[in-house]
């Protein structure tokens, strides 16, 4: 794909990445060092063939890509490799243009290795404020349960996000394989995220379709839904999650990688922006899946069309939809304001 020589530049466009999974953030160079540091084998598809060839929607296709992810996390062993891995992430999200970053992350994943549950969420939400230290991005945090695992794994996660609710966390989430666990067996845990005043982002209508969404809003109130781009199945919940203002978290290159569109002109975006859903474009796991946030950007302008006021617009709803600061919503709009008023070709295109 080519930028157009008069374009505006996209890593200089504020915005927000409200879809980024915490191990699928890692840098691949990082990866290949620390698996090398702790003698991890790797697999070719996260060494030498990288990024892996995957398709989830079936069931041997989900476990491969799960196993990928799990060997991933599994480097991940030291303190300073959460640091870094944080440290690191805002750095790729800095040159993005990324103003707020909301990373999600399962503490059960990591709580065996560094203590337990709590311990766990201590050192990422230590790491995230010192990455942001760092490199001026906004970190917020998304505990997310996994819909594969007991409900009542889930509402001990969310008792532990209410714990830090306004000290670092700012959402609760549910991911993995939607077809092994229904959103409506964690209405108990979104309602103990929702009371303490915590974003409710579960994911939903990816790998199945309307009822899963229809589930997150209705059971989950869900303000955010990650992906959701399976809505399109059916135009009366189009215009309902539209009129809502439900904020779909749209990652493009995970669903084609993934296999739940066959090509990138599938993706609904532009049919889903012009029914008036709002969406914050994410990349998911960019550890498999290559390509970061600009690149998503790309993709909307050079694959769907979008012009630079509608990018700005795409940009917006990000910002809107998180949970940062209002003070730094606010300066954020207003660079995107700025951004927009740049002309064509001012600067080198992102």
């Amino acid at each position: 794909m080519e930028t157009p020589i008069a374009a505006r530049s996209l890593d200089r466009l504020p915005k927000a990445h409200l879809h980024l999974h915490f191990t699928g953030s890692m840098r691949h160079p990082t990866l290949v060092e620390l698996a090398g540091e702790h003698g991890i084998h790797l697999p070719q598809a996260l060494a030498t063939d990288w990024p892996p060839k995957l398709r989830a929607t079936d069931e041997r296709g989900w476990f491969r890509f799960q196993r990928l992810y799990d060997i991933a996390r599994s480097v991940l062993r030291r303190p300073e490799d959460i640091r870094r891995l944080l440290r690191e992430a805002a750095e790729d999200e800095r040159e993005a243009g990324t103003g707020w970053l909301e990373i999600q992350v399962d503490p059960s994943g990591y709580a065996a290795l560094f203590d337990g549950l709590t311990a766990t969420l201590e050192l990422i939400l230590d790491a995230a404020r010192a990455a942001e230290r760092d490199t001026g991005v906004g970190i917020g945090v998304m505990v997310a349960a996994n819909r594969t695992r007991h409900p009542l794994d889930a509402r001990a996660l969310a008792r532990l996000a209410r714990q830090y609710a306004g000290r670092g966390v700012v959402s609760f989430g549910l991911n993995n394989d939607e077809r092994r666990g229904r959103a409506r067996e964690f209405e108990a845990a979104f309602r103990i995220a929702r009371r303490a005043g915590l974003i409710s982002a579960p994911h939903g209508g990816e790998l199945q379709g309307p009822r899963s969404i229809r589930e997150c809003l209705d059971e989950l109130e869900a303000d955010r839904v990650g992906h959701g781009v399976r809505v399109v199945e059916d135009p009366h919940l189009v215009e309902r999650v539209a009129t809502q203002g439900v904020t779909l978290e749209i990652c493009p290159t995970s669903n084609v990688a993934l296999g739940v569109f066959e090509q990138m002109e599938h993706v609904p975006l532009r049919r889903l922006f012009d029914s008036g859903v709002p969406i914050a474009l994410g990349t998911d796991d960019p550890l498999l899946f290559g390509p970061r946030l600009v690149e998503q950007y790309r993709i909307a302008r050079e694959v769907f069309g979008f012009s630079d006021p509608e990018l700005a617009e795409l940009a917006r709803m990000s910002i809107r939809a998180s949970g940062a600061p209002e003070s730094l919503k606010k300066e954020m709009l207003a660079g995107v304001d700025s951004w927009l008023a740049e002309e064509p070709g001012a600067a080198p295109a992102g």
